[in-house]
């Protein structure tokens, strides 16, 4: 059921008037008024031309308009670049940079009277979605067991879509058994054989961008098995035993089972106490229940089963419908008072949650007004948000004391026909609002008459005006602060018919012209006139029946009345075809007039002409208020509210109820009161008490009919009664079932809502100091005694509480139980790393879990041989008995062999998941040299005292964790001294150039061989040299060949270096300047080799000479 808040900002003045619907012509000076705004968010994609914000506003004088971005004032011409419209605010933004526009906006119009505030508009700039890049370990289990392939598919413009194919996008089957979850991932209730490939690829797509991406392939091994155990189902979506659901009304409910058993569990879906709702869908093989546009009633618990033949297993879902905030009924209007008055602005709306009402003036905070004053005039918003949505609405408040201003020309000018209606206009602006009256040609008396109506706007209308209401017509306004009038000159007009003939002279005397009317024929006129002038009788309207080949299938009578809502024509009743009378029902004290429409089976025909005004006379009210509320926001009063009558059903002046209440199931009188208002507060009433409630209609000329009695509730209070017995169940390391008596109904005090179990954590049992409690708790609606706790950590110490609640809120928590949860597997070891490779063992290193969930009592390690294709060799078993131990020697290992790794940590329950680790032996064994410790501020490390031409195997530490473990490892290889050749272009093939090329070559070479036994004795080499050799060096290529460069050199230091991942050397990459060699996340290289003037050194006592790299 949908909440209905408001809030009243009131002005508290000495005096009071009533206060009408602001509605100022523009010719008069007022507050700016928003008419066109950008309905955000606008969401800006990379193919469009440009995107427009728009923002224009009225008021006089004229508005200013200015921005804000992210709550901060721009200027869209120097803060974006672009300009704004002329005579408006709005702008368009062109397509380029477009990510330093991403935003929220607001538009702020105005004048020296106000400010209007535009709501505000948010501009998305989406980014190219991406997968992460990362290398994923093979999953490798063993038949008929589950297996989850992730797909952690990026987010993005929507609409999504996700598939599952191979490398040669060949879509994955699915089934019962293989399907994709609503989140992506690719679930196997158990694995076959036939399922263990190389290439699960998931792709998302995202349409709105055009944009498709790709996750890196994952591998499934699936080991055979001589014969499959069955096993009951267990859901691996979703976890644990029940699900909050919330979606705000209109969205989509999307449901999902998936489990996991053999043979392959079958789903099927129910609801509590209900049946399913007629738009509810059952996809994906059974296991995915969807409703479109999901609504208030569809609120519930809903429960998917899985079912095999050797169990089953549930799970609920408690779904929860809410709502973003609107207006109820509409959005606050603007309002034109006079000094001195009570000013009201109703900011009514509905949401859930509650949405939360806040008032600004001009678009800043408002403080509380105490006393009013005209310079109080100002645009008043009102905001109300809740999580799902923030609406705003402007109110222009005028407090202002004016004259009556006439819009309308003076000495207008109107013509009718004789027995014709007309309506002179008299549009006035004033405050307070005016009377208004007319005189007719001098007289100081005002025109009156059935034939004459003064409209609400100040118009007067005539019907069938004679020639004696020709003349002048005065239109006085007149307020409190003076008066105004304006002259009207009216021309009523006969008509003249003229008969045209031609005859003989001669036969004059026999020759007679006859006029008719009606079918009877109006006595003669002299012989020699044909013209008849007539200036007394009403000439009807001409019937002219066109000849329609489709006969009519109904007849429509409408009404227009001219009290409450003149000029609006309104359907009254439809009649048969066949049928040209009608009998017409309507109300009291109204004046009226109808035309009929024809229908055929092509469409609706014109309007006949309206007919003659016919007045009903006042007569009693013939119905009662409908939608009666009953509400007790308050515990010792009762709300009342109704839909109070349409103007046009008050039958005659005098309207009010007589409201009547009593309580029910008592002997109690009737206590009546008469009210003019649509609502009412009965106070001091008991709490929560049933009452009987009837609202009858009544004016000057008598009472409606008896009204029906409904029955409603005085207001709640908060419950005083506590759950009794609360007794807990604990059912496994996680999950927990609690059980209470319920409480009395005579201590609700109110509606049942149901009951809140709160849970904190006490302590860890493995450790004897408290931890930082971490508190819970869950809502379970409805009339219950027990409920399921999942998501329980294991091997700790709880305490838990029961309360019920009401509409009112929660009351008192029961006494507290203690208990505890038993010990369980250890959490997954957050890291294991393989170091120091040799020919026949390796070294792994690991980090002791963050949550052992019991008392660790050692690891298991596993591994086994596989090579390029994934196969793989006998498991081997090692099982380290110490908690202690975080790293472990293996030897015995084959040389250069692969090998993959699993850790697992264990209590005295079990061993928790594996963490795997590929590593590989050596050929033989090698002597490590360790340089100084690496700058850690800094993205590069120099090494010193390489052999030019040197194959080495470079390895990064972290000395202070995990015990010197290797966080990275690669092999490079340094560059033998004259290796480096350049591609000369433009060389000519002629003999005698390529013989004084060849001449120029060997006199360098004797050069560079005197230079390298000069000054680079003991490995020692320069590169500046012999870079100022060749100046032209940055201008020419290099070929394909080239090597990892390095430089000595601190005025050129080295542009990029690529190196070999696979332990061979970098002869393969392009030498480039933008370039670099880094650690990337899988821990390839990604440190900048550039000269700096801090460098490293390499500490060992019997080294070669020092060399640059």
């Amino acid at each position: 059921m949908r909440s209905l808040w408001s809030l009243g900002l009131a002005f508290l003045l000495a005096l009071t008037s009533r206060a009408r619907g602001l509605d100022i012509p523009l010719e008069v000076e007022q507050l700016p008024t928003i008419t066109v705004q950008t309905a955000g968010p606008v969401i800006a994609l990379p193919f469009e031309g440009s995107f427009s914000m728009r923002c224009e506003a009225k008021g006089n004088p004229q508005p200013v308009y200015r921005w804000t971005k992210d709550g901060q004032a721009i200027d869209p011409l120097y803060d974006l670049g672009v300009k704004k419209e002329r005579n408006n605010g709005s702008f368009v933004i062109h397509s380029g940079l477009l990510a330093q526009f991403q935003g929220k906006y607001q538009c702020y119009a105005s004048n020296n009277l106000g400010t209007a505030v535009s709501e505000e508009i948010e501009l998305i700039v989406p980014s190219t979605p991406k997968f992460p890049k990362e290398k994923i370990a093979p999953i490798v289990v063993k038949e008929g067991q589950p297996v989850i392939l992730e797909c952690n598919p990026p987010q993005g413009i929507p609409p999504r879509k996700i598939y599952w194919m191979t490398i040669g996008l060949q879509h994955i089957e699915q089934d019962e058994r293989v399907s994709m979850g609503h989140d992506g991932n690719l679930y196997f209730s158990n694995a076959l054989e036939k399922d263990s490939r190389r290439d699960y690829c998931c792709f998302a797509a995202f349409s709105a961008i055009r944009t498709i991406v790709q996750k890196t392939a994952m591998s499934v091994v699936v080991k055979s098995s001589y014969a499959i155990p069955e096993r009951r189902p267990s859901l691996l979506v979703p976890a644990g035993v029940q699900s909050e659901v919330w979606l705000v009304k209109g969205e989509e409910l999307v449901l999902e089972c998936i489990a996991e058993g053999f043979p392959t569990p079958v789903i099927k879906w129910t609801r509590r106490r209900e049946k399913l709702p007629k738009r509810a869908n059952i996809k994906n093989y059974g296991k995915r229940l969807t409703i479109y546009n999901i609504e208030e009633e569809d609120d519930g618990k809903y429960i998917c089963e899985a079912r095999n033949s050797v169990g089953d297993t549930v799970h609920y879902f408690n779904v929860m419908v809410e709502e973003p905030p609107r207006w109820q009924p509409e959005p606050p209007k603007g309002q034109l008072a006079v000094v001195g008055s009570d000013v009201h602005i109703k900011c009514s709306a509905s949401g859930k949650p509650r949405p939360v009402i806040s008032w600004r003036k001009n678009g800043q905070p408002l403080d509380v007004l105490h006393r009013a004053r005209p310079e109080d005039s100002a645009v008043y918003q009102c905001e109300v948000s809740n999580r799902h949505g923030t609406i705003l609405a402007n109110a222009n408040i005028m407090i202002i004391n004016l004259p009556p201003r006439m819009l309308t020309k003076d000495y207008q000018r109107y013509s009718v026909v004789q027995g014709r209606d007309i309506i002179m206009d008299c549009k006035v602006f004033s405050s307070p609002p005016s009377t208004v009256s007319w005189n007719k040609d001098d007289t100081t008396e005002s025109v009156e008459g059935e034939r004459f109506s003064v409209f609400k706007n100040g118009s007067l209308q005539i019907n069938q005006a004679g020639k004696e209401d020709s003349g002048e017509y005065v239109c006085f306004a007149t307020n409190s602060e003076g008066k105004s009038a304006i002259t009207a000159l009216l021309d009523v007009k006969g008509i003249s018919l003229t008969c045209q003939a031609e005859y003989d002279i001669s036969l004059r005397n026999e020759f007679q012209i006859v006029w008719s009317k009606d079918g009877e024929e109006i006595p003669p006129f002299t012989e020699q006139s044909s013209t008849f002038s007539v200036h007394s009788i009403f000439i009807s309207e001409w019937l002219i029946y066109d000849f329609v080949y489709c006969t009519s299938t109904e007849f429509i009578v409408e009404y227009e009345e001219s009290q409450w809502d003149p000029g609006t024509w309104r359907e009254l009743q439809r009649v048969p075809g066949n049928q040209v009378t009608a009998v017409l029902t309507l109300h009291g004290h109204l004046n009226y007039q109808f035309r009929v429409y024809a229908v055929n089976a092509i469409g609706k025909g014109p309007p006949s002409n309206p007919t003659d005004r016919y007045k009903t006379p006042p007569a009693a009210p013939d119905k009662n208020p409908e939608n009666i509320k009953i509400q007790g926001h308050l515990p010792h009063q009762m709300d009342i509210s109704w839909e109070p009558l349409l103007p046009v059903e008050h039958n005659g002046p005098g309207l009010e109820y007589k409201l009547s209440y009593r309580k029910l199931g008592v002997e109690d009188i009737w206590k009546e009161h008469l009210v003019k208002r649509h609502a009412f507060i009965v106070k001091n009433t008991p709490t929560f008490v049933p009452y009987e409630i009837k609202i009858q209609s009544r004016n000057s000329h008598g009472w409606g009919p008896e009204p029906k009695v409904v029955t409603g509730y005085s207001g709640e209070d908060l419950p005083t009664a506590s759950p009794r017995d609360v007794a807990v169940e604990v059912l496994n390391t996680t999950l927990l079932r609690v059980s209470w008596t319920r409480v009395a109904q005579a201590t609700l005090r109110g509606h049942l809502g149901g009951y809140n179990v709160h849970w904190l954590r006490k302590r860890s049992l493995l450790h004897s100091n408290r931890i930082p409690e971490e508190r819970h708790f869950l809502t379970f609606p409805g009339n219950r005694s027990h409920a399921m706790v999942p998501g329980l950590r294991p091997f700790s110490e709880y305490r838990l509480t029961v309360n019920v609640f009401n509409k009112r809120g929660n009351g008192p928590n029961s006494d507290p139980v203690t208990f505890q949860t038993p010990e369980g597997v250890p959490e997954q070891v957050p890291i294991l790393t393989v170091s120091n490779a040799q020919r026949d063992s390796i070294t792994l290193v690991w980090a002791p879990p963050f949550e052992a969930n019991g008392i660790l009592m050692g690891y298991l390690l596993q591994y086994q041989l596989i090579n390029e294709t994934l196969a793989m060799g006998d498991m081997q078993e090692v099982n380290v008995s110490s908690a202690d131990t975080t790293q472990w020697l293996l030897q015995g290992l084959g040389e250069m062999s692969k090998y993959m790794f699993y850790l697992s940590a264990c209590t005295r329950v079990g061993c928790g998941p594996q963490r795997m680790e590929e590593g590989s032996t050596v050929t033989e064994a090698s002597n490590w040299r360790i340089s100084e410790a690496v700058n850690t501020s800094k993205n590069f490390h120099l090494i010193e005292g390489l052999e030019p031409g040197t194959v080495y195997t470079v390895r990064l530490l972290a000395k202070s964790r995990l015990d010197n473990a290797s966080i990275f490892e690669d092999v490079i290889q340094t560059r033998v001294k004259g290796k480096r050749e350049y591609l000369h272009l433009g060389v000519s093939t002629q003999g005698w150039f390529i013989g004084m090329m060849c001449a120029v070559a060997l006199l360098t070479l004797t050069v560079l061989i005197a230079c390298f036994v000069t000054r680079n004795k003991g490995g020692k080499y320069a590169v500046k040299e012999k870079e100022d050799l060749h100046p032209e060096v940055e201008s020419q290529g290099m070929n394909d060949d080239t090597f990892c460069d390095y430089s000595d050199s601190e005025e050129n230091p080295l542009k990029a270096s690529q190196c070999s991942l696979d332990g061979g050397m970098g002869g393969d990459s392009d030498y480039g300047d933008e370039e670099e060699c880094q650690f990337n996340e899988d821990g390839s290289f990604i440190g900048e080799y550039s000269g700096h003037k801090n460098r490293g050194s390499v500490r060992e006592s019997n080294g070669p000479s020092p060399a640059t790299a």
